[in-house]
């Protein structure tokens, strides 16, 4: 069950996943409006410090719930901070530039923020443990980040008011949480599983209180297709190197009911032959979904509308250079996949 909200039709499209290196704001918007014409992005700054990571900046969205860093990782605290503060300021910098480059900008544009299991398994209660550990925390989160993503969502559509927003939750901790892999806070144990139920029920509840499609990002092995269909996404994002044949079919599953698929395949850094060789061979980095493509049985037109190419992960350890160079290659990429299907 969706949320009533279905991906925009494009086609040949491509995004990128959301961190970019450097810290520079304006520079970031520059490269993410310049490079992808049909799907532009918010992009993170990682490198400014904490505040900037993916874990400080969705922690800086939610209401009434505060973080600061601590040796240990990020922690809730009674009140705002100097860490709070920092990932609000900062997101306030790349939303001005985001408006500076998308004036007059009509379609579609992707925001990110970490889900909530992922949120849960990264940030310690005040007594030290995972907020995963505590139920009652999880919701305390589930429902302070839905909360502040219809803030943020607000903001963006004031501020791009053209934009056909599309919100991107990050969830690389979710096969984990479901499989009982997240560690204690100690690191010497690991924490119980949780019930697939309750995680796909928590994820439902996000995806229906925020009135655009949600696409669920994870970049780690398993990710739970059929879980997310359940819950109402729109799109699934992955790592394509990392799918399974048993994912496969799952794939194939949720292309059928209309799920669009964000293709992980430009690699995120230029270091290994293999990787340099992909790099200057747009078509030939898709050359797996075409060839899932035609084993699903799909028919070729609907390859370039119902597959995204992004790079396997975020860019912020790239070079400047690199990543603006994959993700023009994820746009031929993805261009490939409409000029020749099969």
């Amino acid at each position: 069950m969706s949320n009533g909200h279905s991906f925009p039709d494009l086609r040949g499209a491509a995004t990128g996943v959301g961190s970019l290196p450097g810290t520079d704001a304006r520079e970031a918007a520059r490269t993410a409006t310049g490079a992808l014409e049909q799907l532009p992005f918010l992009p993170e700054l990682p490198a400014r410090g904490p505040g900037a990571d993916m874990i400080g900046r969705s922690a800086g969205l939610l209401v009434e719930l505060f973080a600061q860093t601590e040796p240990s990782g990020w922690r809730f605290t009674d009140r705002p901070g100097r860490d709070t503060r920092r990932a609000r300021a900062w997101l306030g910098e790349d939303l001005d530039a985001l408006e500076e480059f998308t004036q007059g900008y009509q379609g579609a544009l992707k925001v990110q923020a970490v889900g909530p299991w992922t949120l849960a398994a990264s940030i310690e209660l005040k007594h030290g443990e995972k907020a995963l550990a505590d139920p009652g925390a999880r919701r305390d989160i589930a429902g302070s980040l839905t909360e502040g993503l219809r803030r943020h969502l607000d903001e963006v559509r004031r501020r791009i008011p053209g934009a056909a927003v599309v919100l991107q939750l990050d969830e690389p901790s979710l096969p984990a949480v479901l499989t009982g892999g997240v560690r204690t806070a100690s690191g010497f144990q690991r924490l119980r599983s949780v019930d697939r139920q309750v995680a796909e029920e928590a994820l439902r509840e996000v995806i229906r209180s925020v009135d655009v499609p949600v696409v669920v990002h994870c970049c780690a092995p398993d990710v739970p297709i059929p879980l997310l269909r359940r819950a109402g996404v729109a799109g699934v994002s992955l790592d394509f190197s990392l799918l399974t044949e048993r994912e496969d079919e799952q794939l194939g599953e949720a292309i059928e009911a209309g799920t669009v698929i964000l293709a992980g395949v430009v690699p995120p850094t230029d270091g290994a032959p293999a990787q340099s060789t992909a790099l200057s061979d747009p078509a030939g980095s898709v050359q797996g979904v075409r060839t899932l493509w035609r084993r699903l049985g799909f028919a070729p037109e609907l390859l370039g509308r119902r597959v995204l190419v992004t790079p396997t992960c975020g860019l912020a350890g790239a070079s400047p250079a690199h990543a603006r160079k994959a993700l023009s290659l994820s746009v031929r990429a993805a261009q490939s996949l409409v000029d020749n299907p099969e």
